[in-house]
This record gives C-alpha cells, structure tokens and sequence, in this order.
C-alpha cells in the first residue's frame, strides 16, 4: 500500500495511475484499500493531489494504454465503465471479457494492443467480437494510432444510439 501512495505523490497523475493499476492487479489490492492507506499520511507533501490519483485507479486496467483510454473517456464525462467485464452468451457459456463495457448500455471498448497482431489471437477476436455484436453489443475497437478526438467521436455515437 506504501508503494502505491509514494507512486501518486511523486508521478504526474497519469503515470501514477497506470503504474498503480499494474501493481494493484499484480498484488490483488482493492483501490478502496489503497484510498485508506492514503489517508494515513494527511499532511505529507503532495497527499491531496494523490488522494485525488488514487481515486482514478482501477485495477481492471491491463495496461498502460488501457489505463489511459479510461482515464480519456472518464475525463470526457462518461461515468467509469467496468473493467474486463465477463461477456455470456444466451447459453451462459463465457464468450470473453470486454477491456471496458457500459452492461446497461451494451456498450464496450477493447483495446488491441501488440498481442493481438499474433495470428491465433486475431483470430479469437474477431470471433468473440463479431459473437458480442450479434447478442447486440457495439464494440469500440481502440489502437495506438487512433488520436483521442476519433475514440471519442466513436463513442459518443454508440452512446447516441444507446441513450
């Protein structure tokens, strides 16, 4: 808990966050528990602007650049979506997990970072998405080439047809 609170005093709020969901995941910390070690250290320097770090974290995140799509999105005024949430299908067998999904709204975003260029990986996405789309679901395919201004634009036309 010491190293994640000493992560968001010392790192600019992006860094911290990512670096803070990879350990949170890694050693199965809630970020409630992180919140509360936080608060043992009222008065040290830079405390306020960790709390406020820390209030960002989300150990669903998988990586760095997933950390950042939803730091983008939640910045951008969507409420935090849900993290690796478990996709069924109507038979109850797990289709797979969406990076990042509104349930109520059938709406989710994946990011595909460098693993998913492997052959067999590619391939079991695009099952699993095209599986999602006809239960319904619009799924928000993100990359790194894709700037912020396209990400949102995208989903501001999926929550357009959700809402």
């Amino acid at each position: 808990m010491r190293t994640a609170v000493d992560l968001a005093c010392k790192f600019p709020e992006d860094t911290a966050v990512a670096a803070i969901d990879a350990l949170a995941r890694a050693a199965r910390l809630k970020a409630a528990d992180i919140a509360l070690a936080a608060e043992r250290h009222v008065g040290r320097k830079g405390i306020r602007r960790a709390q406020a770090t820390i209030a960002l974290v989300d150990p669903g995140s998988e990586s760095p650049r997933e950390t950042w799509l939803r730091l983008l999105v939640v910045r951008d005024g969507y409420p935090a979506p849900q993290t690796q949430y478990p996709i069924f299908n109507e038979y109850g067998a797990l289709i797979g997990e969406a990076d990042m999904a509104w349930p109520e709204l059938k709406v989710a975003l994946e990011y595909e970072g460098r693993h998913h260029t492997d052959p067999d990986q590619f391939r079991k996405d695009i099952a699993r998405i095209d599986e999602m789309t006809d239960m319904g679901w619009i799924v928000i395919r993100v990359t790194s080439r894709d700037g912020e201004a396209s990400v949102l634009g995208r989903l501001r036309k999926a929550w357009a047809l959700r809402t």
